[in-house]
């Protein structure tokens, strides 16, 4: 900008120069390249039309000078003379127009203009014209490649995470960051619990993950599968194997309906060539409901999956209910796996929202207009960067931005779609919103190298051989009410866990449903101290400890001695059993079973036992608490009436050991002592006794006056 304004005086030496240049160090202010761009095509724009009108200014002035010399005799026209403004009322734009046509004979120029216009005008005139016609020509043509880099740069302009997003993502996709994630919420809870300032207790999960929309998870696992049907590395028996893990085995943990599962898969290019749309847009999340198709079989380790049939009545009631979890103990490449997966259902529901967003804004709008042509108003809502050519209108319709872009997304993972291509299209549909969707295909290739690994890895398969055999017997998962029962069998289940993925971290996650949700909690488990004991037998020591703390009687053996010293008392057990069939009851109206009960409790003390010694040791911050509704405040109504019979009977004793034990003299003394009249050498005083109330109750209170100036100090 011009460094000095004054009032009058043109600035014909200060240019503006855009502070966000290449050339400007300061970073707050950089602008992304294709601002930049535009920014240059307007300066250039501006440029052209400053030199056209600065000559057409000229031109009009000179003809001006040209009519006014027409109208004078011969005599008068060499007379006539031109000032240093050349006719006009500036003495800088004909300059400037003369200088740039004639160049380094522009003074001359001037000079003969001044001295005889009626001979330089007409030949000024006339080059300045034809300097016109040519310019005109050329900024026809400089419109339309101008043109051209609006339409290119116009909404990558706009788009200002786009640029560094891609970047970015891509580093926070590897599974070290994954990792370096979690691991640095553990050492911050850790370093709290030692501090003491955490107010959160260390067994609360350390991430926490909501699905709000189950339909999703059906899409997220169609474009997966479609990408797998086109590897042509991965083994066949490998494809089927990741098909049942996410057309089934995803869904179980998150309490969703199965995929569909042919009674043998062909995965030939035939079959992969077909495309299966599944819109979220289109067909919204409906009640959950399970395959009926029968599994296919294999052999090995591999074969987990389909050798325990996981839609038991319970699993299936369950997905009907709310308060359910499902408890999976994983390893690092299931935890990889699982957070890829968030992302992509993550991803994928956003811009859904965000086609939604814009189909209630595009009808709201049809709807105004509506209503103002009904008025008579002749009013209609535009697109202004539309009317000025700067974007096209996308070939797509509104109803079917969600569908398209998931076809957009098939096409690029295929290598039919360029991936410029692909993120120009999405910032038409979606403008700056657009950016979340351009690293699509590379979480699905990540989330397909994990799913390699959980197909092929050892210690993979064994985590889910684990998880479905303890699932069969009821320490995976079930009713948050009663996870309390589970407790034990879920304990043995993670100390199992954690001998099986002795070598690699173990991590403790759950799948919540609640209200039509599924939450996703995960924590990483500190499994040093138990990696640092030397083991003597995790199965044994499990299959001990729920004996001692379990609650079926069957499952003590009588070879192993439990069956004659029983833990529990018999009616203590049929107590208990009781309590369960009660607590299975309240569910049906948790409400009314909380009023009765009247009480509030909480068991999150967490102990743990050491496999070399069987010593058990408590967890910090862990506590147990149980606590009767009204209790503080009947304790207050009540407050007065207690303490008064209790002092009453702490007089009553304390009357009868001073009849025993105290004299009548001995009395005196302490009477006399407490009111200063002790024939001692003590400074003159004067003791006063206020009887008073406190609480209800007649005390005594003595003040000393000393008559002396010099009071005693303080002891």
């Amino acid at each position: 900008s011009a460094r000095h304004s004054f009032p009058g005086v043109l600035n014909d030496t200060w240019v503006s120069f855009p502070s966000w240049s290449e050339d400007s160090t300061f970073v707050s202010s950089k602008k992304t390249p294709y601002e930049e761009q535009l920014h240059r095509c307007e300066d250039e724009r501006f440029e052209l039309d400053v030199v056209l009108e600065t000559n057409l200014a000229t031109i009009r002035v000179l003809e001006s000078v040209q009519k006014k010399l027409s109208r004078l005799s011969p005599e008068d026209q060499g007379r006539f003379r031109l000032d240093d403004c050349l006719g006009g009322t500036s003495e800088v734009i004909q300059r400037r127009a003369v200088y740039r046509i004639y160049g380094d004979k522009a003074p001359e120029i001037i000079e003969g203009l001044k001295r005889s216009p009626a001979t330089a005008v007409p030949v000024v005139l006339k080059r300045l014209k034809a300097k016109e016609e040519e310019w005109r020509e050329a900024q026809q043509g400089f419109n339309k490649i101008w043109r051209e880099q609006y339409e290119k740069a116009y909404l990558k302009s706009l788009d200002h995470q786009g640029v560094n997003f891609k970047q970015n993502d891509m580093k926070a996709l590897r599974s070290k960051s994954l990792l370096n994630e979690i691991e640095s919420v553990y050492d911050e809870r850790q370093e709290q619990s030692r501090n003491g300032s955490g107010s959160a207790t260390t067994s609360e999960p350390h991430m926490v993950f909501t699905y709000e929309d189950k339909q999703i998870l059906e899409d997220a696992a169609s474009l997966i599968i479609y990408h797998v049907k086109r590897q042509p590395t991965i083994h066949k028996d490998d494809k089927d194997h990741i098909k049942r893990i996410i057309q089934h085995f995803v869904p179980d943990l998150f309490f969703s309906r199965r995929g569909e599962l042919s009674d043998t898969e062909d995965w030939t290019d035939e079959e992969a060539s077909s495309t299966i749309t599944t819109s979220a847009m289109s067909q919204p999340a409906g009640p959950a409901a399970s395959s009926t198709g029968p599994v296919p079989t294999e052999t090995g380790p591999s074969a987990a999956l389909e050798k325990v049939d996981l839609r038991d009545p319970e699993a299936e009631h369950q997905k009907e209910l709310d308060g359910v979890y499902n408890l999976y103990y994983v390893n690092n490449n299931w935890y990889f796996f699982l957070r890829l997966h968030q992302t992509l259902c993550s991803r994928l529901l956003r811009v859904y929202r965000q086609a939604e967003r814009q189909l209630l804004e595009h009808r709201a709008e049809q709807s105004r207009e509506r209503l103002l042509m009904a008025e008579g108003r002749r009013e209609k809502a535009c697109d202004l960067a539309m009317e000025l050519r700067l974007k096209q209108p996308s070939e797509v319709e509104l109803e079917e931005y969600y569908p398209a872009f998931l076809d957009m997304v098939r096409s690029l993972l295929d290598g039919n779609l360029d991936s410029n291509q692909y993120e120009d299209t999405l910032r038409e549909m979606f403008t700056i919103y657009a950016y979340i969707g351009f690293t699509i295909d590379k979480v699905i290739h990540n989330i397909i190298r994990q799913l390699q690994h959980l197909v092929s890895d050892e210690v993979c398969l064994q985590v889910v051989d684990l998880y479905l055999a303890e699932r069969k017997r009821g320490a995976a998962g079930g009713n948050l009410s009663s996870q309390c029962v589970r407790a034990a069998w879920e304990t043995s289940y993670q100390w199992k866990s954690e001998r099986v993925m002795a070598e690699e971290n173990c991590f403790k996650v759950m799948f919540i449903q609640n209200t039509s949700q599924v939450t996703m909690t995960i924590e990483l488990l500190d499994t040093e101290e138990a990696q640092a004991d030397d083991p003597l037998d995790v199965q044994c020591l499990s299959s001990y400890m729920e004996q001692f703390v379990g609650t079926e009687s069957s499952l003590c053996s009588q070879a192993e001695g439990y069956f004659f010293k029983p833990v529990f008392l018999p009616r203590n057990l049929r107590r208990f059993r009781r309590w369960q069939v009660r607590q299975v009851e309240a569910m049906r109206c948790r409400r009314e079973w909380h009023r009765q009960l009247g009480v509030e409790s909480a068991g999150s003390l967490d102990c743990r036992f050491k496999l070399n010694t069987h010593k058990m040791v408590f967890v910090m911050n862990s506590e147990d608490y149980m606590y009767r509704r009204g209790a503080l405040v009947k304790a207050r109504k009540s407050q007065h009436r207690v303490a008064a019979g209790q002092h009453e009977r702490f007089d009553k004793w304390h009357q009868g050991w001073l009849a025993n034990h105290v004299t009548a003299s001995a009395e005196r003394s302490v009477q006399n002592w407490l009111m200063g009249e002790e024939e001692e050498d003590m400074i003159p005083c004067k003791t006063t006794c206020l009887s008073t109330e406190l609480k209800g109750q007649t005390v005594n209170r003595y003040q000393v006056h000393y008559s002396s100036s010099k009071a005693p100090s303080s002891p």
